[in-house]
């Protein structure tokens, strides 16, 4: 894989957890208003972390977490994730995986395997509106088989999607609701105008936390809890 960057400690990205993440360079989405710029285009030109070297730190670190988090860009794209868990898993840690969703046969095998304790996928915005949110055509299909996996296999789970105004609001968030109904736990982020993959998103403000908790007032008929993540 190539790793991108190293956070040795971080509170708040594995619920439950102190927990290293690991960043991986490449996404085969193009979300405009991604603030991971640098992860998705030009991610070549920065240095690359080897997996040794992430797997002494994390070694070292025994006693002060006790989680790692795989994320980036989409850590699913890469054929040898698999053999990189392993070797996570046999430190005694926990994983949690990021991911987008659009490798549902990838996300199979990990779940088969037992390599991931948690999944955070990203639904990006309803059916109707996926092509022009992620930035490309794509197969559907592969979302809705990973939302249904993720409800029936995977250990523990959240689903999130960005709120970004002009782009994903109240109706493509209970949209949303409805293609994930009955899942335990549903976060709402605020956007973030920062480093955005399309510089115009930049211009764009977040919403306001009393929007999102609008949303997720119309959203809970459909989930079991919903989370609100602002500035």
């Amino acid at each position: 894989m190539l790793i991108k960057g190293f956070l040795g400690t971080s509170l708040i990205d594995f619920p439950g957890h102190v927990a290293s993440l690991a960043f991986v360079g490449g996404c085969n989405f193009r979300c405009p208003f991604c603030h991971n710029r640098d992860l998705v285009r030009g991610f070549l030109k920065l240095p690359t972390l080897s997996e040794e070297s992430v797997l002494d730190d994390l070694a070292k670190r025994k006693g002060f977490i006790d989680g790692v988090e795989v994320t980036g860009g989409e850590p699913c794209l890469y054929a040898d994730l698999p053999a990189f868990l392993r070797r996570v898993k046999s430190l005694g840690y926990p994983v949690k995986l990021d991911t987008n969703g659009y490798f549902p046969k990838a996300l199979s095998s990990l779940l088969e395997e037992g390599l991931v304790d948690y999944v955070a996928m990203d639904v990006k915005t309803s059916p109707e509106k996926y092509a022009q949110t992620v930035g490309k055509v794509i197969d559907l299909s592969r979302i809705g088989r990973s939302i249904r996996m993720i409800l029936d296999r995977a250990p523990d789970y959240e689903f999130r999607t960005t709120v970004v105004p002009t782009l994903v609001g109240a109706e493509e968030v209970v949209s949303i609701g409805r293609w994930i109904e009955g899942a335990k736990s549903y976060a709402l982020q605020a956007f973030r105008p920062v480093n955005t993959l399309d510089p115009q998103y930049s211009k764009i403000l977040p919403p306001k936390r009393r929007e999102l908790e609008t949303m997720a007032l119309r959203v809970r008929p459909y989930v079991k809890e919903v989370i609100l993540r602002s500035e």
